[in-house]
């Protein structure tokens, strides 16, 4: 059974940091396109950042490049997302999702969301 549990959300003031963590098991995590995604109150599920399964792919949403950063431990089975310089509009549900790495489009598993607060 494929599990992703999200880890490292709260309440922060805007410019603050936070660093998520997802802790896979279940699956052969190298073999894992991992990513993180975010859905704030009223708006549709978004794309934050992904670290392919080879570890040399690499991609952020243009909303967040140059603040977030995502990284993997394949010996921990754990994807990270720091987050720095936040701000209000980054406040949403953060959700971490797996995609083998045959398959393209759509994820295969998805966490149950820590929530991320952004205090202005």
């Amino acid at each position: 059974q494929v599990q992703l549990v999200e880890s490292g959300g709260g309440l922060v003031q805007a410019g603050g940091s936070l660093r998520l963590s997802c802790a896979a098991s279940g699956l052969t995590f190298r073999l894992y396109t991992m990513a993180w995604f975010r859905q704030a109150p009223g708006k549709e599920r978004e794309f934050v950042a992904h670290a392919g399964w080879g570890g040399n792919s690499r991609s952020y949403a243009e909303s967040v490049k140059g603040r977030f950063t995502i990284s993997r431990d394949n010996a921990k089975n754990t994807v990270y997302l720091q987050m720095a310089s936040l701000k209000p509009e980054d406040t949403a549900v953060y959700y971490c999702a797996a995609r083998r790495f045959t398959t393209s489009g759509e994820y295969d598993y998805w966490g149950q969301g820590t929530q991320v607060t952004v205090s202005s």
